[in-house]
């Protein structure tokens, strides 16, 4: 897969070296409360194995995951993704950023470089208003709520879901 760079960031492929870094960051409570699909707590044998999935679902053009690096020094600061749905033109944007680089936009960047479908949806914890500020910024607008639709720590959250339907 092709590196993308934006003014501060580049997108690349996640590599076996950056399992350490990824169980590291999925182990914070704060990424696990805001993360859909992530088990807690996060050993590095887990992130190993989703990064060995990574070159099928790429292959498959599945799913594209970019590791999401500063361009300054290249620490790897998080995730971006994009499932692919060829049928219907669509796919669900994902993206976790490590906690101690929260609020510097990193998201919203990272997403806009990752976007590459006619049709793009997200969502989000309605408990987590961050992330749908991120996909405000991206343009996303709100289609509505799927009512206690994810157990997470054993209760039901709301997902709100947003989607664009022109590229940015």
């Amino acid at each position: 897969m092709k590196p993308l760079q934006t003014e501060r960031l580049l997108l690349r492929s996640f590599t076996q070296e950056d399992a350490a870094r990824v169980a590291e960051i999925c182990n914070d409570e704060n990424i696990w409360r805001g993360t859909l699909n992530l088990p807690h707590p996060y050993p590095q044998k887990c992130a190993e194995e989703w990064i060995a999935r990574h070159e099928e679902q790429l292959e498959n053009e599945t799913q594209f995951v970019f590791a999401v690096t500063e361009k300054d020094g290249g620490v790897l600061c998080g995730c971006v993704s994009v499932s692919h749905d060829g049928e219907n033109h669509n796919g669900e944007l994902g993206y976790w950023i490590a906690h101690e680089k929260w609020g510097r936009g990193y998201a919203a960047e990272a997403a806009r470089a990752a976007q590459r479908y006619h049709r793009v949806y997200a969502r989000h914890y309605a408990s987590n208003p961050a992330s749908g500020r991120v996909m405000q910024k991206l343009g996303m607008t709100r289609e509505g709520v799927q009512n206690e639709h994810i157990l997470k720590d054993g209760r039901y959250e709301d997902a709100a879901v947003r989607q664009k339907t022109t590229v940015f």
